[in-house]
């Protein structure tokens, strides 16, 4: 069973003991790169279909609320951003890895997808995300589930 709250780019906070519905939590590395603007896009381009089928979408990265609100303007993201910046959902989800960037070693999150049901169970991940295909393939996966 999993629980956290964390502040939401669109006001308030996204507390999940008080969500309702099942819930995809996608985390990615950081606003306004490439592989990160491309899968913000494709859970927008899918996530009405995620409503549709009581499933409620939520972006989690270490970025700041004000990051946040510029890219979810930017690029219209439909759905909450959620601020982790002392990295403490990241820790409790297991997304934070070493990794290495241009022969240095830095520590950031590993692209990663967790589907939560109601009773706040993880019912599947997805770790070391690719991002082509990754949001219909969540989508395809919760169709098989509701």
């Amino acid at each position: 069973m999993v629980n956290f709250c964390l502040p939401a780019h669109n006001g308030g906070e996204f507390d999940l003991a008080t969500c309702n519905s099942m819930v995809v939590v996608f985390f990615y590395p950081r606003d306004n790169t490439p592989g990160c603007t491309i899968e913000n896009q494709d859970f927008t381009r899918l996530y009405s279909e995620f409503v549709a089928l009581g499933v409620e979408v939520v972006g989690i990265s270490r970025d700041s609320i004000s990051s946040h609100c510029k890219f979810a303007d930017k690029f219209a993201i439909s759905f909450p951003l959620l601020a982790d910046v002392d990295e403490v959902v990241c820790n409790q989800f297991g997304v934070m890895k070493d990794k290495n960037m241009y022969g240095k070693k830095v520590r950031g999150i590993e692209r990663s997808t967790f589907v939560i049901d109601k009773q706040k169970n993880i019912i599947h991940e997805w770790r070391k995300v690719t991002v082509d295909n990754h949001a219909q393939e969540v989508l395809d996966f919760i169709k098989k589930v509701v």
